[in-house]
């Protein structure tokens, strides 16, 4: 009978070996989606902690860092914020957005200016003025470069709506926009994933109101949210047309479908959010301001900002 030669020895490769081993190691803890946690030191904002916006570098600038008229900057991975520029004199931040361009601009409420600051630079300049504002208060970018300022007036508990567009001899033109219905203290802002639709919160009422937009003209207004007067403030909108809204003295963020329908409450680690903002590599990361402590928290969410993905041009 012939005898078989025995088989020889597989030796495993080093790669072989680790590919093995991630294998069949346990997965790494992913974080929890809509969970959320501290960030930053409570105190290192003012009161006034408003405005959060992320650029594309995943830094995040928040108004009023340790004193009125300052914005401080979050680079990604640190748990404290630094002094990234001041307002000229008597100027309070409580608004900024950031466009695809790198661009920052900043809502000016105590003088009615929008300032931006150029990619590059810290110092603010100011490409709109008006008197007649009453303070604007947030705003919204769209694609094609308007600007949409919500501007309340809180002691007549009413508001209006400004589009802020670039005139043919290159300078930055507003007008208020009209509207179907009387508005309350119109606050928190943002567009549809296709900018067709205008979202607006109004904080004396609760109410969270959306318009077709038309020029320089708001129409068919619909309600499609209601909440406790005085509870809502801050709102962003997600690539699928979700709506996200802070729910100041309430502690939680609002997660709406387009049509206003509840989704979710995500619970904060303090009761008043003030505004909120998408960042993270991936557009997933929600960023809260939370005026009670004077700190950032964040968490995890499952479909990236609309605001991340119109910088990258991806929308």
């Amino acid at each position: 009978m012939r005898c078989l030669a025995p088989l020889p020895t597989l030796r495993m490769s080093r790669v072989a070996a680790v590919m093995l081993l991630l294998a069949t190691a346990p997965a790494l803890a992913m974080p929890k989606l809509f969970e959320s946690a501290q960030l930053t030191p409570s105190g290192e904002y003012t009161f006034g902690i408003e405005g959060p916006a992320v650029d594309r570098d995943g830094n995040l600038y928040v108004v009023n860092l340790g004193k009125p008229g300052t914005i401080g900057r979050l680079v990604p991975d640190a748990t404290s914020s630094e002094r990234f520029t001041d307002l000229p004199d008597g100027s309070i931040g409580n608004a900024i957005r950031i466009d695809a361009a790198g661009t920052m601009f900043i809502a000016d409420y105590k003088k009615h200016n929008i300032f931006a600051v150029a990619p590059g630079t810290t110092a603010p300049q100011i490409i709109f003025h008006a008197d007649e504002m009453s303070q604007p208060n947030d705003i919204t970018l769209a694609r094609d470069g308007a600007i949409y300022a919500s501007d309340p007036a809180f002691k007549a508990r009413s508001g209006r709506i400004w589009r802020i567009t670039k005139g043919p001899d290159g300078t930055m033109q507003g007008v208020a926009m009209t509207a179907p219905r009387a508005m309350g203290t119109t606050n928190g802002i943002d567009l549809s994933p296709d900018g067709r639709t205008l979202y607006v919160g109004e904080s004396n009422s609760g109410e969270v109101w959306s318009y077709a937009i038309e020029g320089d003209a708001l129409t068919r207004a619909k309600l499609i949210a209601r909440f406790e007067p005085n509870t809502i403030d801050g709102l962003r909108t997600d690539i699928s047309g979700r709506l996200l809204v802070a729910r100041i003295l309430k502690g939680t963020i609002a997660v709406l479908a387009p049509d206003g329908r509840a989704i979710r409450e995500v619970s904060l680690k303090a009761k008043e959010p003030t505004n909120l903002a998408f960042g993270g590599s991936d557009g997933k990361t929600v960023y809260v301001t939370q005026r009670q402590g004077g700190f950032i928290e964040s968490f995890r969410t499952d479909v990236e900002g609309r605001e991340h993905c119109l910088q990258r041009r991806a929308c």
